[in-house]
């Protein structure tokens, strides 16, 4: 068996075991012209009648060699057609691109290639984009993301596979194939294939770490691009390990909705560290904020924040977008939300319900005939009163400062404020907390914290109203 027979096995295999591609399925194969995407091109094709794979060529063109593009594009293009594949080409103008941003131009390149790869998968009718990354680019990846300072979770390297939509899935068939097997593999069965001069330039972090960095550290270890697959493989095995543990404590123990997380700092205490710090890049990535623009001591600062004791309420902006609240034992970060502004509604009497559009709350207003059997067992935010004790209309409004209340239970009347901090209720759920008074201005109710002293139920058959405080917040 000569090399490229054994290595089209070795790939068959790869992809068998992995499942990296089913029976029948499509196949977009992005082509840049080079020998590694070439040889992906060359063994898919030869296994594909096997198969049943319906493959097709994406090539992107983002004119930063001026000819040498153009030449390669037109050479991918006849490949395509030697071998009766659909070819799709993507022209871009990088350079004028990039002069009206200041976006960083390998990743300005990377996400344009990437979407006009799945525009290409949507046309051509693919599940499937396979890319031709092999272990070199994986060790070189390694070693890039270890001189930046990476955690466990960036040691994996390059990922095998990566969903990019729920039918759609980024594949690498050659991630355990070194790029002497590749050109080999071309050689052997007489593949001509294009050199891109940009990979000499070493004005490229990547390049350098090709042409400069693996080969003096290889002095000392002449197996290292081996070492640092082993180490990717064993990195990515464990991650996804810790992956699943710390999606599980997400879903058992943190309240997520409506643009923000909840959860609790004493159970987070209890929380081994490496979880801890997984559980808050994964609640930001669930807001929506990138989790790979989150750092080390970003996440160390939330954590801590978290853990402290001494303090009594904490709060932080995360970043332009959202903010960090601890309070008591809630810990809480959420997208910026403006306080409601102030509000006040009158309610009639026989009014059976009043939305409050400022908080996106609603009041129900039930009122009990004398013969109507009483709400057996009243919920934190529900409140029964006579209605011959009340003066109406009533009014549900916003908080105010100086605002005062008689509660049940206690002589004399208290500042709302301090019955607010004695409820441990968190500052934000204050400003939405509304206040029931009625038409003489005596607070009747603070819903979810207190009800007064006024408009108790008699036993005397009178006429009640009850009152609950629908929310979708806590």
């Amino acid at each position: 068996m000569d090399a490229a027979w054994s290595l089209m096995s070795t790939v068959e295999r790869f992809i068998d075991e992995e499942s990296l591609l089913e029976a029948g399925d499509g196949v977009v194969v992005a082509v840049s012209g080079g020998p590694d995407s070439v040889a992906l091109l060359h063994l898919l094709f030869a296994l594909s009648e096997r198969h049943r794979w319906r493959l097709s060529v994406a090539h992107v063109n983002h004119g930063f060699r001026g000819r040498e593009a153009d030449e390669e594009a037109e050479f991918v293009r006849e490949l395509a057609a030697s071998l009766r594949l659909p070819f799709y080409l993507k022209v871009l103008d990088m350079p004028g691109y990039l002069a009206g941003t200041k976006a960083n131009a390998q990743a300005a390149a990377r996400a344009l290639r990437y979407a006009f790869l799945r525009e290409a998968a949507h046309e051509a009718g693919a599940g499937r984009i396979a890319l031709a990354h092999h272990a070199d680019d994986q060790a070189e990846t390694v070693l890039m993301r270890l001189l930046r300072g990476t955690g466990p979770s960036g040691l994996a390297g390059i990922p095998l596979r990566r969903s990019e939509t729920e039918d759609l899935e980024l594949v690498r068939p050659l991630l355990r194939i070194y790029k002497a097997e590749l050109i080999r593999y071309c050689e052997q069965r007489g593949l001509t294939f294009r050199t891109d001069s940009s990979n000499l330039e070493t004005k490229y972090f990547r390049n350098q770490i090709r042409l400069e960095v693996l080969p003096y550290l290889s002095r000392y270890q002449d197996r290292l691009p081996e070492s640092l697959n082993r180490l990717a493989i064993l990195a990515a095995e464990e991650d996804d390990l810790l992956t699943q543990q710390t999606r599980a404590l997400f879903e058992q123990f943190v309240n997520a909705e409506n643009g923000s997380v909840a959860w609790s700092a004493q159970w987070f205490g209890g929380v081994h560290v490496a979880l801890q710090r997984r559980l808050i890049k994964l609640i930001l990535s669930y807001l929506a904020l990138d989790p790979d623009s989150v750092d080390y001591h970003q996440i160390e600062q939330l954590r801590n924040a978290v853990l402290q004791t001494k303090a009594g309420s904490v709060r932080m902006d995360v970043d332009s977008r959202l903010t960090f609240r601890r309070e008591y034992d809630r810990v809480m970060i959420h997208r910026m939300v403006l306080p409601p502004p102030p509000y006040a509604y009158h309610v009639s009497e026989g009014q059976t319900e009043l939305f409050i559009p400022e908080t996106g709350a609603r009041m129900v207003f039930r009122w009990l005939e004398p013969d109507d059997p009483m709400p057996s067992v009243l919920g934190v935010r529900e409140a029964v009163f006579d209605v011959m004790d009340m003066s109406f209309p009533l009014s549900v409004r916003s908080r105010q400062t100086g605002d005062r209340m008689s509660p049940l239970g206690l002589n004399g009347s208290k500042k709302v404020k301090d019955m607010f901090i004695d409820a441990k209720v968190p500052p934000y759920l204050r400003e939405r907390t509304p206040v029931v008074t009625d038409a003489e201005g005596r607070i009747l109710w603070l819903p979810g914290v207190r009800r007064s002293a006024q408009a108790l139920v008699r036993e005397d058959g009178r006429r009640k109203l009850h009152i609950e405080w629908q929310c979708d917040f806590n």
